[in-house]
C-alpha cells in the first residue's frame, strides 16, 4: 500500500505542476490561487482569505496589492467593520480565472486524448475514489 500511494503522491503532483503552468504567464501560484479563491467565495475580509489560502496575513497583503496593481482585484472597507478591508475579484479577475482554468482543462484533455481507450476509463472509473481523498483533508498539503 505504501508503493501505491507514494506512486499516486508523485503522479499527481507531477500532474499538478504540469498543468499549473499552462494559461497564467507571468502571474503566480499564490495570486492564482488567492485569485480564484474571490471568483468562487466572493468579497472576504484579508485575514479570512489569508486563512483560507494557508499564507500569513503580510503575505496575503502583498499578493492582493499585486492583484489590484494589475486589476485583477480591489480592496474597499468593510461596511460591517471601517477598520477592516475586503478583497475581491473584479471582471478582469474573472476572466483570468476563467482563462487559466479553460486552459488546464484543454491541456489535460489533450494530455487524457493520448491515452488507450482503457486507460482513459480507468481513470475515469478512479475519479469518485480521488474525490474521496481530496474530501477527507480538504485542502491541507
Amino acid at each position: 500500500m505504501q508503493e501505491a500511494a507514494g506512486r499516486v503522491y508523485l503522479a499527481v503532483g507531477r500532474l499538478f505542476r504540469s498543468l499549473r503552468r499552462a494559461g497564467a504567464p507571468g502571474m503566480g501560484h499564490g495570486m492564482l490561487s488567492a485569485l480564484a479563491t474571490l471568483v468562487a467565495c466572493g468579497p472576504m475580509r484579508l485575514g479570512d482569505l489569508a486563512s483560507k489560502e494557508s499564507v500569513a496575513p503580510p503575505t496575503l497583503s502583498r499578493i492582493v496589492a499585486g492583484l489590484v496593481e494589475a486589476g485583477y482585484a480591489r480592496r474597499e472597507p468593510d461596511p460591517v467593520d471601517g477598520r477592516a478591508w475586503l478583497a475581491s475579484a473584479t471582471p478582469d479577475g474573472e476572466r483570468m480565472i476563467s482563462g487559466v482554468r479553460s486552459s488546464r482543462i484543454q491541456e489535460l484533455q489533450r494530455r487524457m486524448e493520448r491515452l488507450s481507450d482503457e486507460e482513459r476509463l480507468a481513470l475515469i472509473a478512479a475519479l469518485p475514489a480521488l474525490e474521496r481523498l481530496i474530501g477527507e483533508e480538504g485542502s491541507s498539503s
